[in-house]
């Protein structure tokens, strides 16, 4: 009984191996919990690119928003663990939301195996260049002189943006009001238009604005200065150190999936991300490329978990 148990095993893992050895056969979804024109979709849109040539199979980007990206997480949580359906993780539905959300329809570490970071996107403070700011200094001045007079934007409630400006906040001791949006797009189309004052958010949706002059950056998250905004220095080096604050995205599959699949999935994400396209167009957002190991990644969720679960607690952050 024992023998034709172990041969069974046997046999099903060569069918695992020869399976992983062959994938991916069809086409495989790639959701991305938020709405079109954020960082999220930039960074997905750019390796999905980049897995479709490298593999010859279409890795096909579906935008799922809606409800801090719960809404997408719960489905993929759902999917059929074959390798199929990809999720883009993302700081605030992997580190963030646990901390916020006294009930989510997933466990972002049971019904999850990770598989690759891509990304780490650095967070900017910006202002619309009606506003007199040029620093962090005069941004804390202004909304100190006028409190409550400050709408900053974000791409909705829970969100890495709305955290992020929280965590300022926080530190800062000023007071801002939040105005939620339903995405990073129709968040910058009120700034632009001067309905809201502020916003955090990654480079790629910024950089564009604050080239052309409408937007102003007056502080970066990073621990570093970004390579696209050379003049704009941190948080930290103003006043605040140890001050950090970054977006981060990378793949995660549904609990279950095959180890083979996930192996070859992460290994084409690394070899996808380190690309020269994809590393020319991260270099001119200010991102920075990774392409990890699956448990390297699952340590660096962990980590992430415990720094923002403090940062949530300490500010006082709920969903709503």
């Amino acid at each position: 009984m024992r023998i034709r148990i172990l041969a069974a095993a046997a046999l099903m893992i060569a069918a695992c191996a020869a399976h992983a050895q062959n994938y991916p056969v069809k086409p495989v979804r790639l959701v991305v919990p938020f709405a079109p024109g954020g960082s999220s979709e930039i960074i997905a849109r750019s390796v999905a690119q980049r897995l479709s040539e490298n593999t010859g199979q279409q890795f096909v980007v579906e935008n799922r928003p809606g409800g801090a990206g719960n809404i997408a997480m719960q489905e993929v949580a759902r999917a059929e663990p074959d390798g199929y359906t990809l999720m883009l993780g993302h700081v605030g539905t992997l580190a963030m939301n646990p901390a916020m959300f006294a009930k989510l329809p997933y466990d972002p570490n049971r019904d999850f195996a990770p598989v690759s970071l891509i990304a780490i996107v650095p967070n900017i403070f910006v202002v619309n260049a009606s506003l007199p700011v040029k620093n962090l200094a005069e941004f804390i001045a202004l909304a100190q002189a006028q409190p409550g007079s400050i709408n900053y934007g974000s791409a909705g409630n829970g969100s890495a943006g709305h955290l992020a400006f929280e965590y300022l906040k926080m530190v800062t001791k000023v007071e801002l009001v939040h105005v939620p949006y339903r995405g990073t797009g129709p968040m910058l189309t009120d700034l632009l238009g001067g309905q809201t004052q502020a916003t955090s958010a990654g480079t790629p949706p910024l950089l564009p604005h604050i080239k052309s002059g409408k937007l102003r950056a007056f502080a970066v998250g990073t621990p570093q200065r970004v390579s696209s905004l050379p003049d704009v220095p941190t948080v930290a080096e103003q006043g605040y150190p140890g001050f950090e604050t970054s977006q981060w995205y990378g793949i995660i599959v549904p609990a279950k999936t095959p180890d083979a699949i996930i192996k070859k999935l992460s290994a084409e994400i690394a070899k996808a991300v380190k690309s020269p396209e994809v590393l020319a167009r991260y270099h001119d957002d200010g991102t920075v490329a990774v392409g990890s190991t699956p448990s390297e990644f699952a340590e660096f969720i962990r980590k992430e978990q415990a720094r923002w679960g403090e940062v949530v607690r300490k500010a006082g952050v709920k969903a709503e």
